[in-house]
C-alpha cells in the first residue's frame, strides 16, 4: 500500500538585529554585508565574526551584481521554489564582498550559465520581509528589467515567515498495511510479541524492547482509556474541528501502548485523565474521534505504566 503524503507549515522566527537591518535593506533593494575582524566582508551579514565572536559594528553595502563561482543547473523546478521554469541554484560572490551567497539564476537555458558569470538581482515587486525580495539574479549581458517601485511591506518588523512543505510517497509496511486494511474493515488490529507479550497498536513490526518480529495479530477493543491529554486552542488554515478540542493518548482495551487521536463529545474542560472513551467511525476506513462512554473513569493503577 502506497499514499502520497505532505506537511505543510509556516516557520517564524525572530531575525534579531543584525538579520533584521539585512532584510530591511532588501526592502529598499539594497543588500548589506558585514566586515569581520579579518578584513573580510561577509555577505549575507554574520550576526557573530566567525573570528572574534562579536556581533558587526555596523552593516555595509555591497552588489548589488555579482559573479557566480559555482552553480547546479535546476532542469525540472520543485513546487515552491523560486522560478517555475528551469534555473540554476548558484553560488555568488557580490561586489565589495568575500564571501558567496546561494541564491536562483534566471539563465533562460543551462548553455548561459557559466562560472564567472556576471548576474544582478531580480526585485521580488512585493518585499515580502525575507531573501525572496530578491526575485532571483538574471546575467547581466541580457537587458535589464525594470524594477517597479517597491511596494510597502506587509510584514512584521524582526519577523520573517518562510513556508515548509515537504511532500513524499510513503509505502505502508506489511504490519501498517494489516492495520489499514483492518480500518476498512472496522476493526482494529495490533500486534503481540512472543517474547514479552505486549500488544502494539498500530503495529510496528518489531517489538521496541525484544528487538524480535511481532507477527501475532490481535483484534482490540474499540473503546479505551485517556492516559495523556492537551487541549489545542491555537487554530491553522484549513483546519477541520474548530478549537477548543482535545488531542488524547488512548490506551485501548487489551493494549500496551496508548496511540494519539482526538477526542470530541464533550466540553474541553471536561477530558481528563483516566476518561472512557470509544471510538466513532467516519469515512469509510477510518476513526473519525473518540468519544466519551460515560463509564466510569479508569482507575490510575491501569494506565499508569503506559503515561
Amino acid at each position: 500500500m502506497r499514499a502520497p503524503l505532505e506537511i505543510e507549515f509556516d516557520y517564524t522566527r525572530s531575525l534579531g538585529p543584525v538579520l533584521s537591518q539585512f532584510i530591511a535593506g532588501l526592502a529598499e533593494r539594497r543588500i548589506l554585508g558585514a566586515r569581520g575582524a579579518d578584513g573580510r566582508v561577509h555577505a549575507p551579514p554574520f550576526e557573530y565574526d566567525p573570528v572574534s565572536a562579536e556581533p558587526p559594528a555596523s552593516l555595509t553595502e555591497v552588489g548589488p551584481e555579482g559573479t557566480v563561482i559555482s552553480w547546479s543547473w535546476m532542469p525540472e523546478p520543485l513546487a515552491g521554489q523560486p522560478l517555475a521554469e528551469p534555473f540554476a541554484w548558484a553560488l555568488i560572490r557580490l561586489d565589495g564582498a568575500d564571501t558567496a551567497m546561494l541564491h536562483a539564476v534566471d539563465a533562460g537555458s543551462a548553455a548561459v550559465m557559466r562560472t564567472g558569470l556576471r548576474v544582478r538581482p531580480r526585485w521580488a515587486e512585493r518585499p515580502a520581509g525575507s531573501i525572496r525580495d530578491i526575485a532571483c539574479f538574471e546575467p547581466c549581458d541580457g537587458p535589464a528589467g525594470t524594477a517597479p517601485a517597491a511596494e510597502p511591506r506587509e510584514v512584521t518588523p524582526g519577523l520573517t515567515v518562510t513556508p515548509v512543505r515537504l511532500h513524499y510517497m510513503h509505502t505502508a509496511s506489511p504490519g501498517e498495511t494489516a492495520y489499514l486494511r483492518g480500518l476498512a474493515d472496522g476493526r482494529i488490529l495490533g500486534q503481540r510479541c512472543g517474547v514479552c507479550g505486549q500488544v502494539y497498536v498500530p503495529p510496528r513490526g518489531t517489538c521496541p524492547a525484544d528487538g524480535v518480529p511481532t507477527s501475532e495479530e490481535v483484534e482490540l477493543h474499540q473503546s479505551g482509556t485517556v492516559t495523556t491529554f492537551c487541549i489545542v486552542n491555537v487554530g491553522y488554515p484549513g483546519q477541520k474541528v474548530t478549537p477548543p478540542y482535545v488531542a488524547a493518548a488512548v490506551l485501548l482495551d487489551g493494549a500496551d501502548i496508548a496511540f494519539q487521536h482526538l477526542v470530541l463529545g464533550c466540553d474541553p474542560g471536561e477530558a481528563r485523565m483516566g476518561m472512557r472513551v470509544r471510538a466513532v467511525w467516519g469515512e469509510p476506513g477510518s476513526i473519525s474521534h473518540f468519544t466519551p462512554t460515560g463509564e466510569p473513569d479508569a482507575d490510575y493503577e491501569s494506565y499508569a505504566r503506559c503515561l
